[in-house]
């Protein structure tokens, strides 16, 4: 049985081909065989996927090795934690995010991520990862600002912070607001190369970290930003027998921006589909066929998306994939709850202050 991972960036093999690009995939685990496997998520494809059974704690990563959860912990279908309570403090007791593992003699570096219009943020990640943390978070720009050992690049962080007020996280919701409305390249790399001069200026800039000269990193191409509409929908959390339906226009960090096929359209959209879903990470693909995409209690159109010639377009965190099994589609619909952006905003906001995402 294989269970999603949820979302990665990474790239394939050599060559030209698919697999060989790097691009947003899904991971799977099959603890009866011990192994992954992934499958990309390619603009164009067609989803179409049902959750089964129970959505199980992943356990904890050792290494290269998935350590599965001990007590078989259920988690709620609506979050975007892929761990119980007990294996995320396992996982956080030998942590870089949590300040647990201070003696790591890896060199990280200083980043600078810019989201949007102001929404500039400060991190740091291990440099062997390269700009892999910054994808997965979804920056759409980014410069580098220091590199050296992870306390001095720790005290930078700090440093930037306490001084010139930069944060070191922002809210998904807010992320997705700001990709509605960005401003050409220059003007953000300009704004980039605003703070990477404040902060290079500051008094008391940590002696063991080695400054790097501004050098901007846009993610406009590999995001596919110019195929997000101003307005999108969102797509909720699943439960047991719900299925999602749709096309995926592209991926941005965690999220994968999808075309749900509004009522009346299913005779024009009929045909078989490449399906992401547990067979297909198996090797073997699924065929399903693509029609009208409702929301819960109606048509997708009515939910407040943006309505465009395909369909509404919704927005999925696809963390909420991670920990189910997902097999093919037995309907022509989603019936996922499809809600308007902004529809409980300050829950979820709520949920992830106080943490940081992912690891480094």
């Amino acid at each position: 049985m294989w269970r999603c991972t949820g979302p990665r960036w990474s790239g394939g093999g050599p060559g030209p081909g698919p697999e060989g690009r790097f691009g947003q995939r899904l991971g799977w685990y099959c603890a009866e065989r011990s192994e992954e496997r992934v499958s990309m998520l390619p603009a164009g494809k067609v989803l179409a996927f049902a959750a089964q059974g129970e959505r199980r704690c992943l356990g904890v990563r050792r290494g290269a090795r998935r350590i599965v959860c001990p007590y078989g912990a259920v988690l709620d279908g609506a979050s975007a934690k892929d761990q119980c309570a007990r294996c995320a403090q396992l996982d956080r007791s030998r942590s870089v995010a949590a300040d647990t593992m201070a003696d790591d003699p890896r060199p990280y570096g200083v980043y600078l991520a810019y989201f949007g219009p102001g929404m500039l943020k400060v991190g740091i990640t291990a440099v062997e990862r390269g700009p892999a943390r910054l994808v997965e978070q979804g920056a759409v720009a980014y410069a580098w600002l220091g590199r050296g050992p992870l306390m001095a690049a720790r005290r930078a962080e700090a440093l930037l912070g306490s001084a010139l007020g930069v944060p070191d996280r922002f809210g998904k919701a807010a992320k997705r607001a700001a990709r509605g409305a960005l401003p050409p390249v220059p003007e953000r790399a300009a704004e980039l190369a605003q703070l990477h001069g404040a902060a290079r200026r500051l008094p008391g800039w940590p002696e063991t970290l080695q400054p790097l000269e501004f050098a901007c990193a846009d993610h406009t191409e590999l995001f596919g930003l110019d195929r997000i509409p101003g307005v999108v929908a969102e797509l909720g959390g699943m439960t047991s027998g719900e299925e999602i339906v749709g096309e995926v226009l592209t991926g941005v960090g965690p999220d994968v921006y999808l075309r749900l096929v509004g009522d009346g359209d299913g005779d024009e959209e009929e045909g078989g589909g490449e399906v992401a879903g547990a067979a297909g990470a198996g090797g073997g693909a699924v065929s399903g066929v693509v029609g009208g995409v409702a929301g819960r209690g109606g048509a997708a159109s009515g939910t407040g998306g943006a309505s465009t010639a395909g369909g509404v377009v919704a927005v999925m965190d696809a963390r909420v994939l991670s920990g189910w099994v997902l097999g093919a589609a037995a309907g022509r619909v989603t019936t996922v709850p499809v809600r308007a952006v902004g529809s409980g905003t300050r829950e979820r906001e709520g949920e992830e202050k106080g943490r940081q995402e992912g690891l480094f």
